[in-house]
């Protein structure tokens, strides 16, 4: 999506998927203590492209030095993330976060056209910024909460050129852009690799106001928009069958946007459940491989016990998408759709890891159709306490920066 900003060329790209409030009875302030480590990975079968995956050290501690404040830190290699949490700051029901992030490689934008990765048009950025958010709790006391939340962040962009990057392509001007967020969610998810349960309607609009825009690449024939808008709305059950311990995922996202550009469309492709609060994955593409105005994505995932004690399991994973592509980036066909399927391992409650193949049914690579890929998906639970029911979280793209400090892919 627009959040998500994109990729380091030719490079492991590696995301941050921060993790934001949960809702409660008590507001947005998530007051269950947790502490993740997360990793994923994509690894195309066929052609070049920025090869993608997330890795970060999440910790929410609430309480922190005193009753009413929360910590949120998450950390990714030369990325930081970090909200302090005020509660009941503005009424019983309304919560305050103020947000700090910055650090190296989150603003990288990757060119991919008729699923090849143009290296020459692509380029690394850099960024940081602030942030100010309220989260107000419109129903308290219901077991499904109903939250509005309103941020406004300010983020600067700086850009550098790539060892490939064409000469004659300029690169965007460095910016800042103000952008202001306000959405209703009914409902959540939580912030894990596979949740048990959760269930959610939300309705979303974002404005990006940008401070230098105009035009780059090839003698301007690309522009940075000064404003730009985007709507997206979301529907989503995650459910266990209890007897049987069968998992089903289903989710319904449709966005659209007005005065888009190739910083703020929509990016489909790849299967990273954690690399966005909204991914929209299609298996067996590259990661963000489609660029997109508006689009409908529907998904579903589902897991199979293979024993009584539900160590293993079989995943199977489904996905299509009917979308209208950004200028510039358009291909044949507005539908593309991908499967796949893999094993998942949990030995306890605190650890798994699951690793597939994805097939890309309409993905084209070098004028036909169809895509292969591999990927893997590890969790660790650190602090394995009990987990709510209905906890949304939100999952900011941030940091790809393991790729460059281990000069992987030289």
């Amino acid at each position: 999506m627009a959040m998500d900003k994109v990729r380091a060329r030719g490079r492991l790209a590696l995301i941050f998927a921060g993790v934001g409030w949960a809702c409660s009875a008590h507001g947005q302030i998530d007051p269950i203590k947790r502490e993740l480590i997360q990793l994923g990975y994509n690894q195309p079968v066929q052609g070049k492209a920025p090869l993608s995956g997330y890795a970060f050290y999440y910790l929410n501690l609430p309480q922190f030095l005193q009753t009413n404040l929360t910590l949120r830190l998450a950390v990714a290699p030369v990325y930081l993330d970090t909200e302090l949490g005020v509660g009941q700051l503005l009424g019983p029901h309304t919560d305050l976060g103020i947000g700090l992030h910055g650090g190296g490689f989150a603003d990288s934008y990757a060119e991919i056209r008729h699923g090849k990765f143009i290296e020459s048009e692509s380029f690394t950025g850099h960024g940081g910024g602030i942030s100010a958010s309220l989260y107000h709790l419109f129903n308290p006391g219901k077991m499904i909460p109903l939250s509005g939340v309103f941020r406004v962040e300010n983020h600067y962009f700086v850009y550098e050129r790539d060892d490939d990057t064409d000469d004659n392509f300029a690169l965007p001007e460095d910016h800042a852009s103000w952008n202001f967020r306000t959405g209703l969610r009914w409902g959540g998810i939580e912030p894990t690799m596979s949740p048990e349960f959760g269930l959610e309607l939300s309705a979303w609009y974002e404005a990006q106001v940008r401070t230098d825009s105009g035009r780059y690449g090839f003698n301007g024939d690309r522009r940075v928009e000064p404003v730009s808008h985007l709507f997206w709305a979301r529907a989503l059950l995650s459910y266990t069958f209890t007897n049987w311990a069968h998992h089903i995922a289903v989710s319904l996202t449709l966005g659209g946007t007005a005065e888009t550009d190739r910083f703020s469309a929509y990016r489909l492709g790849g299967l990273l459940p954690l690399a966005a609060e909204f991914p929209l994955s299609l298996p067996g593409y590259y990661f963000q491989e489609i660029s997109a105005k508006q689009f409908a994505l529907l998904g579903a995932n589902y897991l199979l016990p293979l024993d009584l004690e539900n160590k293993w399991a079989l995943s199977f994973v489904a996905a299509a998408a009917v979308t209208e592509y950004l200028e510039g980036l358009e291909q044949p066909g507005n539908w593309n759709s991908g499967v796949g399927a893999g094993v998942r391992w949990r030995p306890k409650n605190t650890f798994q890891l699951s690793v597939g193949y994805a097939y890309g049914v309409d993905a084209l690579r070098n004028g036909d159709r169809g895509a292969h890929s591999i990927g893997f998906l590890l969790q660790w639970d650190l602090e394995a306490a009990g987990r709510g029911l209905f906890e949304p979280g939100e999952y900011p793209i941030r940091s790809r920066g393991l790729q460059r400090l281990l000069n992987w892919g030289q």
